[in-house]
């Protein structure tokens, strides 16, 4: 009788051993391919990979070697010990990096993060304060502000006004709602400056 535990179900399930095996034979793979095919298996072309018959190719640093054929390019990768990099495979001709592979992939990846922190969703927060917040409060909230600024948010600060005190001096009044700016130790802009609002008086800041 077969084990039914090392081999597929006849319906087509995978036991948990075969999957097991399987994602463990994955884990392997950048470890036991060349770099050439790894690059491929990532859609980055380079060296020996690489169809183009022709090549604008440039440095590292910027150096311009102009248009070469795939061997010249390879050969000149080889003599500066370092990779032929596809960076921009639809252009005409196609242009290629020489540089270290790694330091490529190094890069790259920063400036997909980079791009995703620009995409992330912008929140507008808000501390309210009134004239009378006392310091300790005052130092909770710019805390708080520390961490969406961080975070990458916006922040509106109202000084919530009651009664008389939205007729009190509008110096005053704007002096009181910037005492909770100096307490903030992040570095920060003032989008918006102060003024009325229906809670009393707001002002906009954010990451600068």
């Amino acid at each position: 009788m077969r084990n039914a535990r090392n081999t597929p179900s006849s319906y087509g399930v995978f036991s948990f051993d075969f999957t097991l095996n399987l994602i463990r034979n994955c884990a392997t793979l950048r470890s036991q391919v060349s770099l050439t095919t790894y690059c491929v298996l990532q859609r980055t072309r380079i060296n020996k990979a690489i169809r183009a018959e022709s090549l604008r190719v440039i440095g590292e640093n910027g150096e311009n070697f102009g248009v070469l054929s795939l061997t010249d390019a390879l050969a000149k990768a080889e003599e500066l010990g370092l990779d032929l990099i596809e960076i921009s495979p639809t252009a005409v001709p196609p242009v290629a990096k020489i540089m270290e592979y790694g330091k490529f992939q190094y890069a790259e990846n920063k400036k997909r993060k980079e791009a995703k922190a620009k995409t992330r969703n912008v929140e507008t927060k808000a501390i309210q304060i009134t004239i009378g917040t006392g310091d300790h409060d005052l130092d909770l909230k710019a805390k708080k502000a520390v961490e969406w600024l961080t975070e990458g948010h916006r922040i509106k600060v109202d000084l919530f006004l009651r009664g008389r005190a939205k007729y009190m001096d509008q110096k005053f009044l704007k002096e009181r709602l910037e005492r909770i700016l100096k307490l903030i130790s992040s570095d920060f802009k003032v989008v918006e400056e102060a003024k009325k609002s229906p809670k009393g008086l707001s002002l906009v800041i954010e990451k600068a």
